[in-house]
Order: structure tokens, then sequence, then C-alpha cells
């Protein structure tokens, strides 16, 4: 089971894989997209992208050097005739260049480069929303080498999808970004803060009403302001935890680290650390905290002495016990161990 990471820039692959990064994963923007389409969406991120051609070139070959494999990010739910021609374009100087996968959602695009690019490894994206052995069997027999399942699926889903898969890898999310909905129908961009933030976090005005017409009850309301509330704290575990650190610089947010050993035993071939636009501190101590647990796991650890250890590292397992940081809610930490 490999670590994969995400990149924004080509410096970062040295002390990604010093930290233990296996495989890598970006996007780009060349300028030609930006001059023909006037957009910069040749993926689901304006920001967190390499900046052109030249620097992907460098990206391939830093990361080969570092023994760590790169794939490129085309991962919009859809694409239109002209903007999948030039993405064929652009798979093709990938390769060219040495790339080993591009990661795709879009079914026709999947297609396309299958019919003109065949050389190119496809991975298939997490926003395909690809949820279930049959689907896996669908993109299987369209060419596909993995299947990148999205957040919020089951560990024994995980298990049976990858004992059905037939050669085709499976890759889970272990750590950062969490989606508040379904990613995979989402049509909204993830902006930085200073110009709005993901739409789905807009705190949006309403007030209650009694269906009848007449006042609501102090118990009712009461129990609206309490479940306002969770659903607030929910989201601030979803997003990150405010994109807080522990003193060591472990980030807090989305984390499957407790699930590791399940993952490995399941036959997982990849444990995927979000965030492109991240920080490339916030990056390196991602892949140090996920490779501390991998690592154990490959030492022969236990599933149970492996999550401990998990939540040994951050030292504040409260935020375990909440459950709301869980991509795997099913080994949800509790006192004297996973439950």
């Amino acid at each position: 089971m490999k670590i994969t990471a995400p990149i924004s820039r080509s410096d970062e692959i040295e002390p990604l894989t010093a930290a233990g990064a296996e495989e890598l994963y970006c996007g780009v923007v060349p300028q030609e997209w930006v001059a023909r389409f006037n957009t910069g969406a040749v993926n689901r991120r304006y920001f967190g992208n390499l900046d052109g051609m030249a620097e992907l070139e460098r990206a391939v070959g830093l990361a080969h050097r570092h023994q760590a494999a790169l794939f490129m990010v085309l991962n919009a739910q859809h694409y239109g005739g002209d903007h999948q021609a030039a993405l064929i374009e652009l798979a093709r100087n990938f390769q060219a260049c040495g790339g080993d996968a591009v990661i795709v959602a879009d079914i026709g695009l999947i297609a396309e480069l299958r019919a003109h690019v065949p050389e190119l490894a496809i991975h298939v994206s997490s926003v395909a929303a690809c949820r279930n052995s049959a689907g896996v069997a669908f993109y299987r027999a369209m060419g596909v080498r993995r299947v990148i399942l999205p957040r919020d699926v089951s560990l024994d889903e995980i298990a049976a999808i990858a004992a059905a898969a037939d050669g085709v890898e499976i890759e889970a999310f272990v750590l950062n970004d969490g989606c508040v909905f379904e990613e995979g129908a989402c049509h909204s961009i993830h902006l930085p803060p200073k110009l709005g933030g993901p739409i789905c976090t807009d705190p949006q005005p309403f007030a209650y009403r009694h269906a009848g017409g007449g006042a609501l009850s102090e118990q009712v309301a009461r129990k609206l302001r309490d479940n306002d509330a969770d659903y607030q704290r929910w989201l601030w575990y979803r997003f990150g935890c405010g994109f807080s650190t522990t003193p060591e610089g472990y980030p807090y947010g989305p984390c499957g680290l407790c699930a590791i050993a399940r993952l490995a035993a399941a036959g997982v071939a990849s444990i995927k650390i979000a965030g492109r636009e991240g920080a490339t501190e916030r990056k390196r101590k991602s892949v140090e905290l996920v490779r501390a647990v991998v690592d154990r796991v490959r030492g022969g650890a236990t599933a149970a002495e492996a999550a401990a250890f998990a939540v040994g590292l951050r030292g504040t397992d409260d935020h375990c016990r909440s459950g709301y940081m869980c991509y795997y809610p099913e080994v949800r930490w509790r006192r004297g161990g996973p439950s």
C-alpha cells in the first residue's frame, strides 16, 4: 500500500518524498489553455496547479529521480469537445515527458484518452463517484488501472470492492480535506477564503417557523439550536479544524489514520492525502504523519496497536473521540482504544 500526496510546485517533491510519499499527483494550467479558453479550469482547482508544461516536465523528472510516480489531474465532471481535444494533447505531452497516469472523472474523456493515448494509464477520480464493484467492473472494461473511491465509503464496502476489483487498483482517502456533500455531484469550485471560500460553507441566514403558523415551543427551538450547533461543529472538523495543527505541525481535519491497518488488509493499493492547495509544510507533515502509521502497520502492528499509535502522534484524542473528524467512523477512537 503506497502513500499518495499532492504537489502544487515541483520544489515540493524532494521534501515530500523524503517524508515518505511514494506517489505524487498534480494539476497544471498551460498558458495556451488560458489563452484559448479564457479560463484556468483545466481541473477542479483554479489554484494549487503547476504553472506550465516546463514545470510539469521538470516535476516528472524530479519525481522519478526520487523513486516516486507522478500523476496529472484532469478531473472535472465533464468537458466540452474542444476541451477534450486540448486535454488529449496535454495528456500526450505528459506521457512524452514520462508521466505515469492521469486522474480523470469524465467518462467521455476516459474513452477518448484510451482511443488516442492508449499507453497512458488512467485512474478514475473520486469525482466520478464510483462506489461499488459494478462501477469498478464498468471502468475495468474501459481499461483503467485504478479507481479512487469517494470519501465516506465504509471500510466494509472498501474491502468488498477491493476483493472484487479483478486487477483494478483501489485507492482510498486517508487525510485532509473533507467534502460536505458528494463531490461527484458538486459543480462549484473551491475558492480561497479571501474570495469567498467553498460555497458549501456559506452561512446562509434563515429562521425556523412552525408549519401550523404558531410559535415554536422552547423544547423544539432548543433542539433546533443544538442541531445547528452540532452541524457547525461538524463543518469545522470537515474543513480541517480551521486548518489547525499540533505544536509539531501535524494537521487536524478529516482523517483515516486509525483505519490504515484495515485498508492494508483489504488490499487497498494506495492511500491518498488530499490538499493540493495547502502549504508545503502542511503537506510534508501530513506525509510524515501517515508514513509513521504505515510503517507501524508494515512492521506488524495490529489494527488496535496502529490506531492507538496514530492517536498518540497528535496527543489530543478529544478530536478523535468526537467522531466528527473520521473518514471511517466505524473505527472511531474511544477511551481505551478504537471501537
